[in-house]
């Protein structure tokens, strides 16, 4: 007989997301701010000013690949490793460690492509106040300062970047607990201390803030066996207004100063109907930074997968455009300068700076670290539709089949998590989904494809072959006191599987094979979800930090659970092919390289106009860092949208990288037809254009396959030198000729669009009509003007179009600019004269080469 909670199981579920149905917003209780996190609080408190840390020359080493140099912490002896590596292409890392530490602290494995390769350094001169080193790149420099320990990277008279330049390095040392009977190991490795550094650390424990070794958030404690390990580097930007990137987060493309609140946090988390423009920590975490100006483009990748919040300062917050006029008359001196500091709970001090000189140069560089996103299957870039949940196979059956009857193009038809037998992945629900083959030989034959959701939270059931397997092989997460840790999620009672392991990512990849996944067909693809991961009762929803991962503890490792998850299913889906095949995966949580197996989405958003806006610099930030395949829920997830919304929030999804409608189990359905013939015809035309530039998503695709630039850009990042493009994430260039600006206002009877290089020329895509660069346009978009615009792109549409969007693209004849191929042009006619439904009529199949995908 089931136990109690087994009993209770699903019905504590369905209570749970009955309450959080209700609430239609995020609860911001179940986070934390910096003032409850304890090391955030503790680091921040630090002020700038003198570092305690000095270097200690006489230890410095120089070796062809690396300089290494001792530094000392003269408050506490506590002695720390600097090594230093000039990387090629312009690349210099600066890793931090403690010179003898307790035990190993951990480092990031596998998020690095390979081993990068290095380049020799050279000293320059050196006294008894630093080391100059050549860098070999046009007069490229580091200078490293004794007291306090600075590094300032130069090239000419120029600084480019300063570290520790307000002093808040901070390395918080492993220590034994005073409490504590040590073993004769680490009694032996305290013996060998000095002295002066036993007696510090006596002190600074008698000093020991709340929450070192244990703290408490609402009714969860957590323990910390290895006590306080935090780490903090300031960074300083002189010249730089402009800061981008850090993805996850609900806000502007520019990032903003946070002195008077919270600092930008990097931890992922499952976060039920996300705010807007505030800094709280979403379902990824990339810990890369772009800065820019005028002159040059410069880049940040701190590699911890740890806890991380970022603080930003600048000189000019606050100042209004007369102020900074102002200044100009007035002869001010003053540099602008932004100032950014990272601080992790655990880890050591891994830094790549990239120094560009300009965008393509720093997406090379991160590219040349963390690779590139990886090249989609063709089909992928058409139209996805998806609901929590299609009820069974009659319903997928009925609503493929309203595709053909409406005449609408897609791809892909999605099932979430109740297509399964009792929230048990890799199954199907017995009586629902009977016959999954048969269903799935039936999008085949209409060459369409399907994506079920395989979630990383296994259900606790002596009957499922999946739990039952990764039990015995001890391959779920441990809690601190060394069984299974548990968790609460859709299945109810949970374990969850240890993906930082080869071992154990190895046998998930093996269990998408045809004859270990049961109903399965080539024709069918994953989507991971939850994978924060999501605990339901567990601290801020996720897993405990004491919860173990082999030798490390998840405070270590959180923010790499969701791209094992994602490696692993993308491994198993080119491995049930042979090879041949490029997989689809699509992931919620994400990190550092994540774009190298798949797609990602902007999670659970609302059906708002400022969740339509937010879509824009949310994909944005995403592209900057490396993952292009980027977009978020058509419609909104959550609430109902009203007919204009829903319509223009299609026009908006069909120019960005994922396009796919997606809704929740609690509201109204949705599909393209269901809101009359008008808006039928508006949301045909809008998935319809995506299929018309489908050749030149694929060429741009290609294109960040090999270059790593994004494929969904800021138009900055093309206009280096144009300081009006520098905040602009209202409109946004795909590749580098196609620049759109969707409407995200209610109502609203025009747009107001800026057109950027003095030089350029642009047109038009439906009239053909010329407009010169550095202008603002103005756009008319009202619905009855619009409705009557006939226009043409190489074949006569209809006039039924409705314009919710601008579109242009830059004349390949002008020279300043180019297009690499012209093939999207005439590919695009024969699909709409064709009248596209899916993408046979390109591709017969979605194996390597050529087109196919």
């Amino acid at each position: 007989m089931a136990s109690f909670s087994e009993r209770m199981a699903p019905v504590l579920v369905l209570w749970l997301a009955m309450c959080l149905g209700a609430t239609w917003a995020v609860d911001r209780g179940n986070f934390k701010t910096c003032d409850q996190s304890a090391f955030c609080k503790r680091q921040r408190a630090l002020k700038p000013g003198d570092s305690p840390y000095r270097a200690l020359l006489e230890t410095m080493e120089l070796t062809n690949t690396r300089l290494t140099l001792q530094l000392i912490n003269d408050n506490n002896k506590v002695r720390l490793l600097l090594e230093l590596y000039r990387l090629q292409g312009n690349i210099t890392r600066v890793k931090i460690n403690e010179l003898k530490p307790l035990k190993p602290r951990y480092e990031v494995p596998d998020v690095l492509i390979r081993d990068p390769p290095t380049e020799p350094l050279s000293v320059l001169s050196q006294d008894e106040s630093g080391v100059v080193l050549s860098l070999g790149v046009e007069s490229q420099r580091v200078i490293v300062s004794v007291r306090p320990f600075r590094l300032d990277i130069m090239e000419g008279h120029d600084v480019l970047m300063s570290l520790n330049s307000r002093g808040l390095l901070a390395f918080e040392h492993l220590r034994m607990r005073k409490d504590t009977q040590a073993d004769p190991e680490a009694e032996k490795k305290e013996e060998a201390d000095s002295a002066d550094q036993a007696e510090a650390t006596k002190e600074e424990e008698e000093k020991a803030e709340e929450g070192m070794w244990e703290e408490t958030f609402k009714s969860h404690s957590d323990s910390k066996p290895n006590g306080p390990s935090s780490i903090s580097l300031d960074f300083s930007l002189p010249g730089v207004e402009h800061v981008y990137g850090i993805p996850e987060h609900a806000d502007d493309l520019k990032l903003k100063t946070t002195d008077n609140g919270d600092p930008y946090r990097l931890f992922n988390l499952d976060v039920f109907q996300y705010e807007l423009y505030n800094p709280m920590a979403l379902y990824g975490a990339v810990p890369v930074m772009l800065a820019h100006n005028a002159q040059r483009t410069t880049g940040i990748f701190w590699l911890n997968a740890a806890e991380t919040w970022v603080d930003i300062s600048s000189n000019t917050a606050g100042k209004t455009v007369f102020g900074k006029m102002l200044d100009y008359v007035q002869g001010s001196s003053e540099i602008p300068q932004t100032d950014v500091r990272w601080i992790s709970e655990s880890g050591i001090i891994d830094v790549f700076i990239m120094l560009g000189p300009t965008p393509k140069h720093v997406f090379s560089q991160y590219a040349s670290l963390t690779g590139t996103q990886s090249f989609p299957p063709l089909a992928s870039l058409g139209y996805h539709q998806c609901r929590w949940n299609y009820n069974d196979q009659e319903d997928v059956r009925s609503v493929d089949a309203g595709f053909d009857e409406y005449d609408i193009p897609y791809d892909f038809i999605w099932l979430d998590i109740e297509h399964t037998d009792g929230k048990r992945y890799f199954t199907w629900d017995p009586h629902k989904f009977a016959t999954p083959k048969e269903m799935l030989q039936g999008l085949m034959d209409k060459k369409r494809k399907m994506v079920a959701i395989v979630d990383p939270h296994i259900k606790i059931d002596s009957n499922y072959k999946i739990h039952n397997e990764i039990r015995s092989r001890g391959f779920y997460v441990k809690n601190k006191d060394g069984g299974d840790y548990e968790g609460w999620c859709w299945p109810g009672n949970a374990g969850y599987p240890d993906f930082t392991r080869a071992d154990m990512r190895a046998w998930w990849a093996s269990m998408f094979a045809y004859d270990q996944y049961e109903g399965s067909m080539e024709n069918l693809y994953t989507w991971n979800d939850m994978n924060e991961p999501s605990v339901f009762n567990g601290p801020e929803v996720t897993m405990h930090k004491d919860a173990v991962h082999g030798d490390w503890e998840n405070r270590d490792v959180h923010n790499l659970y969701g791209l094992y998850v994602q490696m692993a299913t993308a491994d198993g889906l080119v491995q049930r092919s042979g090879g041949v095949e490029r997989p689809f995966v699509l992931t919620r949580a994400f990190f550092a390289g994540s774009q190298r197996y798949g797609a990602v989405w902007t999670g659970d958003n609302a059906a708002e106009w400022d969740h339509l806006k937010i879509s824009i610099p949310m994909c944005l930030s995403l592209g900057l860092v490396g993952i292009s395949f980027c977009g978020a829920d058509v419609g909104g997830f959550f609430k109902s949208p009203t007919p204009e919304l829903l319509v223009r929030w299609y026009q908006t999804g069909a120019y960005q990288p994922f396009f796919r409608a997606h809704a929740h189990l609690d509201t109204p359905r949705r599909e393209p037809w269901l809101f009359g013939p008008e808006n039928t015809a508006l949301i045909r035309e809008a998935v319809r254009q995506r299929y018309t530039f489908l050749p030149y998503w694929y060429q741009q695709f290609y294109h960040a396959y090999r270059t790593g630039e994004p494929v969904m850009r800021p138009l900055w990042v093309e206009y280096t030198q144009d300081p009006a493009t520098f905040a602009v994430d209202d409109e946004f260039l795909i590749g580098q000729n196609l620049l759109v600006h969707p409407v995200t206002e209610e109502g609203a009877r025009g747009v107001t669009a800026y057109l950027p290089g003095k030089e350029e020329v642009w047109f038009d895509i439906h009239t053909f009509q010329k407009h010169n660069g550095a202008q603002n346009l103005y756009i008319p978009v009202t619905m009855s003007s619009v409705r009557r615009l006939r226009f043409h792109f190489l074949i006569l549409w209809s006039p039924s179009f409705f314009l919710i969007e601008y579109v242009l693209f830059l004349d390949p004849r002008v020279p300043a600019r180019r297009l690499h191929h012209s093939s999207e042009n005439a590919s695009s006619s024969v699909l709409l004269l064709h009248g596209t439904r899916s993408l046979h009529s390109l591709c017969g199949s979605e194996r390597s080469g050529g087109c196919r995908g």
